[in-house]
């Protein structure tokens, strides 16, 4: 069975992110990049399948500048056995109409049997990608699962509801999206470091992708953005008899109750 799972590079979440104001999108040089966390338990999901299961195969796909090599090699060193790694100058800043159009054209290319992704990147919070690819291939998606039993023909997982769990399936081939109740991802040993520079990295380009921009283009435009208004200071209330009368009147006047 060959596995094939989205990862995506994102600034590190324990730093500030920041936006540029020239282009509307978000500013990657102001912090770290690294890979998004959800995508590593999407690959725990994988090669738990892998090695429990003689034979098959996991592939680490992402579309992004060339630094994002960097979360493919983290991959690769978590027992993935090949990478993909679609770069093109006139894909920065894809939307997600975008991105999810090249990583379908991607799949195709490649062939696979299952696709296991985040169920959201960090950065973004579109939270709708692996649901567009889908689409394009035509293919069934269960979204959002909080564990995830992959069989010889179909797979199946739970997905968290108001009372509790439901079960769902579907045949393969299909695409799968798992949440960060799934399985806590694995860390990369110094074997596995070392191996991971020997591994298959695959380059791809627009134009091996054979794919049209002026279909798959953007679909959403930033008109503007603003920064966050800076904290005020807060206001301290004494006690000293009146205080339930000073919260009041600073709550209405805040429009909190």
């Amino acid at each position: 069975m060959k596995i094939i799972v989205l990862v995506k590079q994102v600034p590190d979440t324990e730093e500030e992110r920041k936006l540029d104001a020239s282009t509307g999108r978000l500013d990657r040089a102001a912090s770290e990049s690294v890979a998004d966390e959800i995508n590593e338990r999407a690959l725990e999901v994988a090669l738990r399948h892998k090695d429990s299961n003689k034979g098959s195969e996991v592939v680490v796909l992402t579309m992004g500048p060339a630094s994002a090599t960097q979360a493919l090699r983290k991959a690769l060193s978590m027992g993935a056995d090949s990478a993909v790694h679609v770069e093109d100058d006139r894909l920065d800043g894809a939307d997600i109409a975008r991105t999810a159009a090249v990583l379908a054209a991607a799949l195709r290319r490649t062939g696979f049997d299952l696709v296991v992704a985040g169920n959201e990147s960090t950065d973004g919070r579109g939270g709708v990608v692996p649901a567009m690819v889908a689409e394009h291939l035509g293919l069934p998606l269960l979204s959002s699962l909080n564990s995830v039993e992959i069989g010889p023909a179909s797979v199946t997982g739970e997905v968290g509801i108001e009372d509790g769990l439901l079960e769902v399936s579907a045949a393969l081939p299909a695409i799968v999206s798992v949440t960060e109740r799934s399985a806590e991802a694995r860390f990369p040993n110094f074997k596995g470091i070392m191996t991971a520079k020997r591994k298959p990295l695959a380059n791809l380009s627009l134009a091996d992708l054979d794919l049209d921009l002026s279909v798959a283009g953007r679909t959403s435009t930033v008109l503007t953005i603003s920064e966050r208004p800076a904290r005020t200071a807060g206001k301290k209330i004494v006690d000293d008899g009146t205080a339930a009368g000073e919260l009041a009147e600073f709550l209405v006047a805040g429009r909190l109750v």
